[in-house]
């Protein structure tokens, strides 16, 4: 038996967990969710009912974690120390592991569901200001970083990588050189193509 249950639809961001359980080296029991009829285990353990969740059964106990960045973390805390971040490493990989999961995720999903601030009342209120200036924050770090903690992979390019791959992949994310340089690199890695990778064959 695995010692992680992970509650999975291949039309969604259970794919990002999925790349991180490759990277940390470990396979977990995949439970298969229909939209129109998510099983039972899945609402008990996560009431909203959403993917990606996951139960680890460790021996403490069954701990569920949900929500992607979150569960890339937690994996990388439990299985696989040399994807966290070093001391001198941790500012940027907080930083952008949130800012992936918050600002850039909030700014792409707006603006593909037709809605965007009009001024900069709405732009403060929002949280992530406008999607103009989260690409060029986002432009600006990685001119001068290979990946989120600078020249070194990390847990924390499974999901902005993800961000970045999946918006230029569906013309979400506007196109610049230093996301398809990016976006190479990750594409890369082993277990990216055992994963995401599968999804373009």
């Amino acid at each position: 038996m695995s010692d992680y249950t992970l509650f999975f639809n291949p039309m969604s961001r259970a794919l990002i967990v999925q790349w991180a359980f490759a990277e940390a080296g470990v396979e977990p029991k995949l439970a298969m969710v229909e939209w129109e009829d998510k099983p039972a285990a899945l609402l008990e353990a996560n009431p909203m009912g959403k993917i990606p969740t996951i139960i680890h059964h460790a021996y403490f106990g069954d701990r569920v974690v949900s929500e992607a960045a979150a569960i890339c973390h937690y994996l990388a805390e439990m299985e696989a120390p040399d994807l966290l971040p070093r001391d001198e490493e941790k500012a940027a990989y907080f930083r952008w592991l949130f800012f992936a999961a918050g600002p850039m995720e909030s700014a792409i999903t707006n603006r593909a569901m037709g809605w965007e601030p009009k001024d900069a009342k709405q732009e403060m209120t929002s949280g992530f200001g406008s999607f103009d200036r989260v690409v060029d924050t986002l432009d600006i770090w990685l001119q001068g970083n290979d990946f989120a903690c600078g020249d070194r992979f990390t847990m924390a390019d499974v999901y902005l990588g993800s961000q970045v791959d999946w918006g230029l992949g569906f013309g979400t994310l506007t196109d610049r050189p230093t996301f398809r340089s990016y976006q190479s690199q990750i594409q890369a890695r082993e277990a990216y193509a055992a994963t995401l990778g599968q999804l373009g064959d």
